[in-house]
């Protein structure tokens, strides 16, 4: 391979990089941008994430507080706050660039298939979040503060050595926010499960009958994952358990219907072949005839 043709190939890889850089800056810089705002609007922010919380202690007829263990400790949520809320805020975009880079290299029916699973991947873990954010948060919160009662009865009866006081919940402005985006986080991802399953399925990595007959150990599966992300109860388990497997099951459906139009699409493409192969042998030419003629004559005087 000569220095011409090297030079010709490496041309689409340096375009092809250039156009990365590009997008990648695009994205640094709009995240920047909402990492600012996040920065500039993180009280109001946390404010809406202690909500649960708040509404819980309220029933209990508690005071809502949480308390700064370690100097910094404020700094580092809202440098927290202001990327996870900055991320939140530029996903789009980001995820807009990320589609302008991939989307040329990709046929028309390739788009079609992959563009929605793109739509649908933002939308289920806003879905995911908010279930967590509205249902299970306030379970764990009320779970989490039973121990409060416990250790209260526990000093009341002289289990326990303890101040006059009693005991009070004062926690952690930075551990509270950790467990908060830990639920968030995991509830999110695990509404993702019908986008990768759908997915595969439609790429032909799995199929429906496979996932059907597999359903024991997506059940297993499934509750391993709620004993290790929900609070140990056995209530909050099977909340998650509900919301999460019923999407399995969406998820099969999804694919059967993808099977079924594939099955569909090469069906006609195998009739129009069929279809074409029997109109070739049909097709009567006298040229070809006559061609055909004179080549057995000159077969039998050989």
């Amino acid at each position: 391979m000569n220095s011409d043709a090297l030079d010709d190939s490496a041309a689409p890889l340096i375009e092809h990089l250039k156009e990365l850089r590009t997008r990648i800056l695009y994205s640094l810089g709009i995240f920047l941008v909402c990492f600012i705002i996040g920065y500039l609007i993180w009280q109001p922010i946390f404010r809406f994430l202690a909500r649960p919380m708040c509404d819980v202690m309220t029933a209990r007829g508690e005071t809502c507080q949480l308390v700064l263990i370690k100097m910094q400790e404020g700094f580092f949520v809202a440098i927290k706050i202001a990327m996870w809320g900055g991320f939140a805020m530029a996903f789009p975009i980001i995820a807009y660039q990320m589609w302008r880079f991939v989307a040329p290299g990709l046929y028309r029916n390739e788009k079609a298939a992959f563009l929605p699973f793109l739509l649908a991947s933002p939308i289920m873990f806003l879905i995911g979040g908010a279930f967590a954010y509205v249902i299970m948060l306030p379970f764990a919160f009320q779970f989490f503060l039973t121990f409060q009662d416990s250790f209260a009865q526990d000093m009341a009866t002289g289990g326990l050595a303890a101040p006059t006081t009693g005991v009070v919940f004062q926690g952690s402005m930075e551990a509270y926010l950790s467990l908060t985006m830990t639920f968030v986080m995991a509830f999110g991802l695990c509404f993702q499960l019908p986008v990768l399953l759908t997915l595969m399925g439609k790429a032909g990595i799995i199929s429906s009958e496979g996932l059907r007959s597999t359903r024991k150990y997506a059940v297993v599966g499934i509750l391993a994952i709620a004993a290790v992300v929900t609070p140990p109860d056995v209530l909050s388990q099977i909340i998650l358990f509900a919301a999460v497997y019923p999407l399995y099951e969406v998820s099969i459906l999804l694919i059967a219907r993808f099977e079924k139009a594939r099955a569909a699409d090469d069906a006609a493409m195998d009739a129009d072949l069929m279809s074409d192969d029997e109109a070739a042998e049909d097709f009567d030419d006298p040229l070809l005839r006559q061609f055909d003629a004179d080549l057995a004559a000159e077969d039998r005087k050989s």
